[in-house]
């Protein structure tokens, strides 16, 4: 294991992973919290017709990622209530989204297959994280670490306004701000993921570590710091499977980290809760007749 940081893809994919994973378990928290994972299920599809739009009109992917999710996360919290996407919303827009993403990988295959980027829907699709350049790498850290410090200042107002939305408003709580700011988080987080685990797995590195840490505890302060942490070790963990295993793809390790430890976390709860009291032998029984005499 050790001779893996002798690897600069590896060292590449560890850096642009924490970031990544840092920004998802974030902000994963709070769509959790909010009841919005929906939302990010409909980003992740709007990623990769975002992605393909770029590939298709030849500028650069990342380009219609960030433009893509950002803009439709903003459009979502302008249709919903409050700036709270609803099922209905997210559903209509996740249809329009993903016709459009049958246009532009129609548009791309047929215009722009033979230029030698073949192989870039299939990295929308499932993640290149161990195809990160150096730049790379530091670009998706940094962006990572940008929208896990935006996260942290609003996160207390956000907190109130997810708790009780109306008591937060009359408190004087921007709450259809903080609902823009925070789906302009998860665009640009949803953008960024997609380059690690693809836009197919995203929704697992996104829901999986909030709902593991609100399966241990129900301090959202607590929970929030669990979330950030058991995200960025999954990333570790699906990347030493990986280099440990050569054919595993690094996005399935990923998400399968993700999925065994929240497993794990449920069985943990489900053990803790029918766990048998063993009952005290001093306690004398209480007996039928001596409750019908009192």
């Amino acid at each position: 294991m050790i001779s893996m940081f002798s690897h600069p893809f590896m060292v590449y994919a560890l850096l642009g992973g924490t970031g990544i994973a840092a920004a998802c378990g974030a902000v994963g928290f709070f769509l959790v919290l909010r009841a919005q994972v929906f939302t990010g299920d409909a980003l992740s599809h709007v990623a990769f017709t975002g992605a393909l739009a770029a590939l298709a009109f030849g500028i650069d992917l990342r380009v219609g990622l960030f433009a893509a999710t950002i803009a439709v996360a903003l459009l979502l919290g302008a249709l919903g209530k409050r700036g709270r996407a609803d099922d209905v919303v997210i559903g209509n827009v996740f249809a329009w989204i993903l016709g459009l993403g049958v246009f532009f990988l129609t548009l791309y295959t047929t215009n722009r297959s033979g230029s030698g980027n073949g192989s870039a829907t299939i990295n929308v699709l499932f993640g290149s994280i161990l195809g990160l350049s150096s730049s790379q790498a530091q670009t998706a850290l940094w962006i990572g670490v940008g929208v896990l410090a935006a996260l942290v200042v609003i996160a207390r107002p956000l907190l109130f306004a997810t708790i009780d939305e109306a008591v937060a408003a009359a408190r004087g709580v921007p709450v259809r701000v903080l609902g823009f700011a925070f789906l302009a988080l998860v665009g640009a987080a949803t953008a960024e993921a997609t380059q690690a685990v693809g836009a197919l797995l995203l929704l697992g590195l996104v829901a999986a570590p909030a709902g593991t840490a609100l399966v241990l505890t129900d301090r959202p302060w607590r929970g929030l710091t669990l979330s950030v942490g058991l995200a960025v070790a999954e990333m570790w963990a699906g990347l030493i499977a990986a280099y440990l295993i050569p054919r595993m793809p690094p996005s399935f390790s990923i998400t399968a980290a993700a999925t065994v430890v929240y497993a794990a976390a449920l069985m943990f709860r489900w053990a803790s809760c029918h766990r048998q009291v063993v009952p005290d032998p001093a306690a004398a029984p209480v007996r039928v007749t001596d409750a019908v005499s009192v």
